[in-house]
């Protein structure tokens, strides 16, 4: 018979082999095309390319390094510099001569000591008003869902289409005079931590990962004769820990740097938050622009603080708001 007449003949051994290795070869061409990007993989082990990779790469790198860490450093060393040498120079300030007074003059002498006491008081308050009506609301919607629960996670959801500022002066009304109450919590800390607690987006984030909750573990809980209180306490509050944490995280950081609603509601300066205290510096203050710069130094160091602590606990947390996995 002719070459081209002949016909192949493959052995079963050889066949199943081809077979077993198929799946393989199209896995691998899969990642392949995954892995294919602006340059291939035989331009990345070039040398030209290696190494315009890497300056790149460092470039970037010091570039994000300047953007985030660089006006912090500029206000750690403002706040131990002369007032006179910032104004005239403000980038020539590494050079000039260290004035640690400052320090404890903002301390002291602007009332920062105070005032982030105030604030640690105004961001508890906020956090645990937060928690208690994000987590029952989502519990609601998510595990109990009555029969109105559609039309009440439907007005949620349209209040976040709504500018915060639109319900400052209803708000500010109602705090004024608390209706059936008829009680004032202007110059208390309540006029701040309640209106904190009704976040439209923290109810639905914590409804969101309670979903996600295997519903075989709420009713075990159930058929062992658990409530509704209790199979909250034991089954989802301890599974929801991580969004917990980001919930809280957020709202510490959120009610850190407000400004407006509790300037609006704690005029009596022995109350007033840290930020409402360096809003008021410009308003005919006396002291040295130096002492500022310190103020605020004490002022962003402290989040700055409890991120790098907790930046575990935060970035697992929000990894972990998808959903539960297993």
């Amino acid at each position: 018979m002719s070459a081209a007449g002949q016909s192949i003949v493959i052995a079963p051994a050889e066949l199943e082999t081809i077979e077993a290795e198929a799946p393989r070869r199209r896995r691998r061409r899969q990642q392949e095309v995954k892995e294919r990007g602006a340059i291939s993989s035989a331009d990345r082990k070039r040398p030209v390319v290696i190494a315009s990779m890497w300056i790149l790469q460092v470039v970037m790198f010091i570039g994000l390094l300047v953007a985030g860490l660089g006006p912090i450093a500029w206000s750690a060393r403002a706040s131990v510099a002369n007032s006179q040498a910032i104004i005239s120079n403000p980038m020539g300030i590494w050079t000039t001569p260290l004035q640690w007074g400052n320090l404890p003059l903002a301390w002291n002498g602007a009332q920062i000591g105070a005032s982030l006491g105030n604030t640690v008081l105004v961001a508890v308050g906020c956090t645990v008003a937060t928690l208690f009506v994000s987590a029952t609301a989502a519990y609601l919607l998510s595990v109990l869902r009555p029969k109105w629960s559609p039309i009440l996670s439907g007005a949620i959801l349209a209040t976040l289409f709504l500018p915060g500022v639109i319900s400052l002066v209803p708000l500010y009304l109602t705090i004024l005079s608390m209706p059936v109450l008829n009680v004032s919590l202007l110059n208390t800390f309540w006029g701040v931590w309640l209106p904190a607690g009704a976040s439209a987006f923290n109810v639905v984030v914590l409804k969101r990962f309670f979903d996600s909750i295997p519903r075989e573990l709420i009713e075990a809980a159930r058929i062992d004769g658990a409530s509704a209180i209790r199979v909250f306490t034991t089954v989802v509050i301890p599974l929801s820990r991580p969004i917990l944490g980001v919930v809280t995280l957020l709202t510490i950081i959120a009610s850190w740097k407000d400004y407006l609603w509790p300037m609006l509601v704690l005029t009596n300066p022995s109350l007033q938050p840290v930020s409402v205290t360096l809003g008021n510096f410009g308003n005919g203050t006396t002291l040295p622009f130096a002492v500022q710069m310190a103020a605020v130094f004490l002022t962003i160091i402290i989040p700055v603080v409890l991120f790098v602590i907790f930046q575990k606990q935060f970035l697992r947390g929000v990894s972990a708001a998808g959903g539960l996995k297993g």
